[in-house]
């Protein structure tokens, strides 16, 4: 057995690409149409590790997504958990749940997919403006 993929319903896939492609830093790795069946589907993973695909999956047709929470979360390492959060912050991400100990941070998708980023290695030192950040919202 080998892990192949998670799946996850976006409904706006312009929203979903500028969130997972340009703000999180996941690469396209293929794209399909299928418009027999009305629906997109574009796989993307971290740069370097296709082994761990997210598939985003755009129904053509409108339809309204319940939910997200009991999805649980998507979880990324990261190179510098600082750097990471800034450029979600000049993306316009929210950052839920700050990285104040130098190590975990929480954001959601347009979808409300919680994604978990972790900082490789050890914890970065506690650093500002992220040691004072209260969390918001739910992560």
């Amino acid at each position: 057995m080998r892990y192949l993929h998670t799946m996850v319903r976006v409904t706006d896939l312009e929203a979903s690409l500028k969130f997972y492609r340009d703000a999180l830093g996941l690469e396209v790795l293929r794209s399909r149409e299928v418009p027999s069946g009305r629906f997109t589907l574009v796989f993307l993973a971290a740069p370097g590790d296709s082994s761990a695909q997210v598939e985003l999956t755009y129904n053509w047709d409108p339809e309204e997504l319940l939910g997200g929470r009991n999805f649980g979360h998507l979880a990324y390492a990261v190179d510098n958990i600082y750097a990471t959060c800034e450029r979600l912050q000049q993306h316009g991400v929210a950052i839920l749940r700050p990285p104040r100990d130098g190590y975990m941070a929480f954001v959601r998708s347009p979808d409300n997919i919680s994604i978990e980023l972790l900082q490789a290695g050890q914890p970065l030192p506690a650093a500002e403006p992220w040691s004072s950040m209260p969390n918001i919202g739910q992560w």
